[in-house]
């Protein structure tokens, strides 16, 4: 099934989906800094949507028409769920559905979502089948295994077999969190399963990727179709410039931003400002006084306070 996903260049780069992070405003943010080619939400429970409807949900599907191509991530594993809030992604304009078959959080697997789906290929396969029914491009984010690394072999072929736009490997295992380095090493054996299976699937690849310029030296060497980045932006918001790293004032201006976009969105995603307070650290940090800056920045309790404390120290 030829998508936008077809017509990127190679390769692409994909600010990965991360839990209470990937927002509409922080997504926002990371264009500003450097667009990446393609942006994922957060992930989303199709259960509890289909039960419940957008108030299960909150603000996680808003979007913007500026962000495109854009994909909505979800997760679960009731079909008819699936089903339901593929369509209705479709309705919202969002350009692929992507199934979350490897987040390691307990939450999810005990659902039987997320890192789960490993241990059940074939509810795992219902779940593609009935994301298709939205009649967008589906992809699946997923890790080598469950427990053991070898699990990759008959786990990603079963999901290359699904024909699906796209194949994200987390190159570790749901047991291995984010504990052991990436194993780049089986990259090659992957790309060779994707040819002898689905070549007409793209492979991205995910995991200890820092910027742009580390991707494109693993594309370089392995062939991949497109890079995921996830924590990288958290080291560097500009991630996804060839640029070399931000200067403080840059930082500091992009805290900004991250400022008046909040205050932009905050009345439809509704999250309280608490939750910015996990972002400070990737603008306020490596210069002098940045950790006293930090302090006070984390015992402010609006926007407001927390510009006038950057005003007040001439930044």
């Amino acid at each position: 099934m030829n998508s936008f996903w077809h017509n990127l260049p190679r390769p692409f780069f994909v600010l990965a989906p991360m839990e209470a992070v990937t927002d509409v405003v922080f997504r926002h943010v990371v264009s500003q800094a450097a667009r990446p080619d393609v942006y994922f939400t957060e992930f989303t429970n199709a259960t509890g949507w289909f039960r419940a409807g957008d108030k299960a949900i909150g603000g996680r599907l808003i979007k913007t028409d500026d962000e495109n191509p854009i994909v909505a991530q979800l997760w679960g594993s009731d079909p008819e769920a699936m089903a339901a809030l593929s369509q209705h992604c479709a309705t919202l304009g969002y350009d692929g559905i992507d199934i979350n078959m490897g987040c390691p959080d307990q939450s999810a697997i005990k659902g039987g979502g997320g890192a789960g789906m490993i241990r059940t290929p074939d509810v795992a396969h219902q779940m593609i089948a009935a994301a298709k029914t939205s009649g967008l491009p589906v992809s699946v984010k997923t890790r080598l295994g469950y427990t053991y690394v070898d699990e990759w072999q008959d786990w990603l072929r079963g999901l290359l077999e699904q024909d699906i736009a796209v194949l994200t490997v987390h190159l570790r295992t749901k047991k291995e969190m984010s504990k052991v380095p990436a194993h780049f090493e089986l990259i090659p054996n992957i790309i060779k399963l994707r040819d002898e299976v689905a070549p007409q699937t793209l492979i991205v690849i995910n995991g200890d990727v820092r910027d742009r310029a580390h991707g494109q030296e693993f594309a370089e060497k392995y062939g991949v179709d497109g890079v995921m980045i996830g924590r990288g932006v958290f080291t560097n918001p500009y991630a996804f410039s060839a640029n070399a790293m931000p200067t403080r004032e840059s930082l500091l201006s992009l805290l900004h931003t991250h400022l008046d976009y909040y205050d932009t969105y905050a009345h439809r995603t509704g999250r309280p400002f608490e939750t910015l307070k996990r972002f400070f650290k990737i603008y306020v940090r490596d210069f002098e006084c940045a950790s006293e800056l930090r302090d006070t920045l984390m015992h402010c309790n609006s926007t407001d306070e927390v510009r006038v404390a950057l005003g007040a120290l001439k930044i």
